[in-house]
């Protein structure tokens, strides 16, 4: 099977291998292992070296049609689209005609375009996945509302699955509840170092970009005002970002550089034992699609503090699993100091988000994978 990917990321190149943003490539990885070659269509940068967030692809047939990256931000922006448009609709007509199945990575520049294009190519199989915010009342830009649009019609999407995360009502039958993992059956180990003791340091953790959306910095805020308070509170910072200077700043302000630590971008193991010593994620975003980081702190038992946008509510029970703030400072430290007080119950919701995280594995996540891209399989 010859399967092609249509995205926005933007890779990198480096000793034979394409390099790609690393919880990207490692659930296409999944999706790769069923396939017999691989054909991508996406920004590619040789001038810049990978990240060590960055993971390379895993597969022997891969064929890269690179793109370049534009966005419609600026006038002089509009005006380079328009002229690269032509080219990169003929590279993504060129490169579906040549695939069996077809994946649109959305929603994104380069999915919109995709979602336009595979209109003409009704009889072949698609997939797309919707990693942003499917909730249909949410506040969203146009371009997403017209990909959405798109790829959930039959008729303008024939034979497509979307994989939306959470579930809502009403939708199409292109639409395909859906769900993220990044681990395996194999890390599944009895949670420690989760009880409260407020004799010993309390450790909360911030996962993910540090960007203005993510509002990196109330984590920060949040520290404060727990160490005012009279706890002992550390936090530590896993991403890079826009935002590092304001941390910084912020940090170096009010005297916390005992208490508050960046740690940039790092490899994933790293984040995976931090999350093992973390009793709460901080994590105060403003939208999401399936949020990885909340349900990676959950599998380890590290309870989220996070907002009620797209599907975390139905991630986190609408409260049984974690907290849900609206992303006032002295909100969210009142939620945290009440856990601190009530051990048993912060015992009780960290078990219960382990135990619901730990059911998507990544072994359940590539047998839902594999299903999708041989559906005839399921009837045999």
């Amino acid at each position: 099977m010859r399967f092609l990917v249509v995205g926005h990321v933007v890779h990198k190149y480096q000793n034979g291998s394409y390099y790609a943003y690393g919880p990207y490539v490692r659930e296409m990885n999944l999706w790769f292992k069923y396939v017999d070659k691989v054909i991508i269509v996406a920004p590619l940068n040789k001038e810049i070296d990978p990240d060590p967030i960055d993971l390379p692809y895993k597969h022997d047939q891969v064929v890269f049609f690179p793109v370049p990256e534009f966005s419609t931000q600026s006038v002089k922006n509009i005006l380079s689209t328009l002229l690269h448009l032509p080219g990169i609709f003929w590279t993504v007509i060129t490169a579906m005609r040549s695939a069996d199945h077809i994946h649109l990575r959305c929603p994104g520049n380069m999915g919109l375009i995709g979602a336009l294009v595979q209109v003409f190519f009704r009889n072949k199989n698609k997939t797309a996945k919707y990693a942003g915010n499917w909730d249909r009342s949410s506040n969203q830009p146009f371009s997403y509302r017209l990909q959405q649009k798109i790829i959930s019609s039959p008729f303008l999407a024939p034979k497509m699955k979307v994989l939306v995360y959470g579930e809502w009502p009403n939708e199409t039958e292109n639409i395909v509840p859906f769900f993220t993992a990044t681990y395996s059956e194999r890390d599944i180990v009895p949670l420690s170092n989760k009880e409260i003791n407020l004799n010993k340091e309390i450790n909360l953790i911030y996962v993910g970009g540090l960007y203005d959306g993510k509002q990196p910095l109330i984590s920060a805020k949040v520290l404060l005002q727990l160490i005012k308070i009279g706890y002992s509170v550390k936090l530590d910072y896993f991403g890079e970002g826009p935002e590092r200077k304001s941390i910084e700043e912020f940090r170096d302000g009010n005297g916390l550089e005992n208490s508050l630590f960046l740690h940039g971008n790092v490899k994933a193991d790293q984040v995976k034992k931090a999350f093992q010593e973390a009793h709460f994620l901080i994590f105060i975003s403003k939208s999401e699609g399936w949020p990885k980081v909340v349900a990676e702190s959950m599998f380890w038992g590290c309870l989220p503090v996070t907002t009620p946008v797209s599907c975390v509510p139905q991630m986190l029970d609408f409260g049984n699993r974690g907290e849900l703030v609206e992303g006032h400072v002295e909100e969210i430290a009142q939620r945290v100091e009440n856990l601190l007080l009530a051990p048993d119950l912060y015992l009780q919701k960290s078990q219960k988000a382990a135990a619901w995280s730990r059911f998507y594995t990544l072994e359940r996540f590539e047998s839902e994978i594999r299903s999708l891209i041989y559906p005839e399989s399921l009837a045999g």
